[in-house]
């Protein structure tokens, strides 16, 4: 398959384009900013496209796109007009309307579309899901997942990660949109604006919704129709914080912390036993790259992560 690359502003760019030159040939890359694209280009020695229009017009069969968050929409109704596939680093759009805009050109185009999900081909998520939908945990309850790292206080992740604008938000949109599709995967979107409450903070304090300021530590709670509460844990301000992924029901609970799951359930008597952990799956973008059709990290994921996405900062 040959690759292009759409914007290198999202700090995963370099590690998808690894990993699509192992896999198959990247012909080029366009970024419109300068500094982004010499340190880019001098990493990859891989040519620059002048132009978006050189790049839609190149023989790429596939389209990886890494730009800014604002400009999502934009750049895959072009890309799916030009006929080629796209692969997009989450979130798909910042509102409802643009990734309706994006599905109208993918379907219109009938090109491949796959958002980076990734957190549901690992073993260890795996495991919680397949233990939750099957029925041993009984009516499910709760859930949780804590996803941290502490870039903000060490001043690792770009300065361009804090740009309202380009962003839609902080900690929540990015890291958070982790466990946003997680709970999505297990319970679906909630209901509406009332049900989802999001608490945040960045280094000064509580965050003003009325400034260009973004959040560098947050928690959203989300109420669902049916009792079951889910909460989404994330930030860039805790160092050394393991990811963990809860859920619990009537009949007990499983929890993955690390990469260690255990459970404990009526099943078990109630004691706590180790669950074995299923092997990783191939990525997303493996799946991508090998023209796989991928269940999961479709149109439909990709729209209700932006749903969840604007109900937690509205």
């Amino acid at each position: 398959m040959k690759i292009a690359v759409y914007g290198v502003w999202h700090v995963h760019a370099g590690g998808y384009t690894r990993k699509a030159m192992e896999m198959g040939e990247v012909i080029g890359f366009y970024e419109k900013n300068e500094a982004f694209a010499e340190k880019f280009q001098a990493e990859f020695n891989i040519p620059r496209f002048s132009s978006p229009e050189e790049l839609l017009n190149s023989d790429a069969d596939g389209v990886i796109v890494c730009s800014a968050t604002n400009e999502h929409c934009d750049i895959m109704v072009n890309i799916a007009n030009a006929g080629k596939h796209i692969f997009t680093e989450k979130v798909l759009a910042l509102t409802d309307e643009e990734c309706l805009r994006v599905e109208e050109a993918v379907k219109t185009n009938g090109v491949n579309f796959v958002i980076s999900l990734f957190q549901k081909y690992i073993g260890s998520r795996i495991a919680v899901k397949n233990i939750a939908d099957s029925g041993e945990l009984g009516k499910i309850n709760y859930m949780r997942f804590r996803n941290c790292h502490s870039g903000s206080v060490e001043g690792w992740l770009p300065p361009h990660f804090f740009n309202k604008e380009e962003c839609g938000g902080g900690a929540m949109i990015d890291l958070g949109a982790h466990g946003m599709y997680l709970t999505h995967w297990l319970a679906g979107v909630p209901g509406g604006a009332k049900s989802v409450f999001t608490i945040a903070c960045d280094k000064e304090g509580y965050r003003n919704k009325n400034t260009d300021s973004v959040e560098d530590n947050a928690v959203t709670v989300m109420n669902y129709a049916d009792g079951t509460i889910a909460i989404n844990e994330t930030g860039f301000v805790s160092g050394c914080s393991p990811t963990v992924f809860e859920v619990h029901g009537e009949n007990g609970f499983v929890k993955m912390e690390g990469n260690n799951v255990i459970k404990c359930t009526k099943t078990t008597d109630g004691k706590p036993v180790e669950v074995e952990i299923p092997e990783d799956l191939p990525s997303p973008l493996e799946q991508f790259l090998s023209g796989n059709i991928l269940e999961g990290c479709g149109m439909d994921e990709a729209k209700a992560l932006t749903r969840m996405m604007v109900l937690a900062y509205d």
